[in-house]
C-alpha cells in the first residue's frame, strides 16, 4: 500500500490541479487599482520590501525593464549636449553608450584596456 500525503500538484506546465485557495482567489472580484484598498496594499508591500532588501530607506518600484531604467537615469540627469565620460567595459557599456548618444548626450568613450576602469584614465580625459 502506497502512502499519499494529500492532494498532488503537478509542478510543470500543462494540465494541473489548482489548489482550492487559488480557485477561491481567482473567483474574487478584482481590486480597483485606483481605489483606496489598492493604495493601502501597495504601501504595505513597499514597507515589507524594506525587510527583503534589508534597508530602512524607501523602496521604489520602477515600472520598466532595465533598459527603461537606463533611459530614465539619462534623461533625468542629463540634457542633450551634456558631455559624459564612459568606459567601454563590455556589452552593457556599449548599449549604455548607444542610448546616451541617441538621446543627444556627447559621449567621450574610453576604449577597453584589458583592466578595470581607473581614475588615472579618467583624469587624463578631463
Amino acid at each position: 500500500m502506497s502512502y499519499r500525503s494529500g492532494r498532488h500538484f503537478l509542478q510543470i506546465p500543462g494540465p494541473t490541479n489548482v489548489p482550492d485557495r487559488v480557485l477561491r482567489a481567482i473567483d474574487a472580484a478584482t481590486m480597483d487599482h485606483r481605489g483606496p484598498e489598492f493604495g493601502k496594499m501597495g504601501l504595505e508591500i513597499l514597507e515589507g520590501l524594506k525587510t527583503v532588501f534589508q534597508t530602512k530607506q524607501p523602496v521604489v518600484i520602477f515600472p520598466a525593464s532595465g533598459t527603461g531604467a537606463w533611459e530614465a537615469a539619462l534623461v533625468n540627469t542629463l540634457s542633450p549636449g551634456d558631455r559624459v565620460l564612459m568606459f567601454e567595459t563590455g556589452h552593457f557599456a556599449s548599449l549604455w553608450n548607444k542610448m546616451a548618444t541617441k538621446l543627444g548626450v556627447s559621449v567621450d568613450l574610453v576604449p577597453p584596456t584589458g583592466a578595470a576602469a581607473s581614475t588615472r584614465l579618467r583624469s587624463k580625459r578631463s
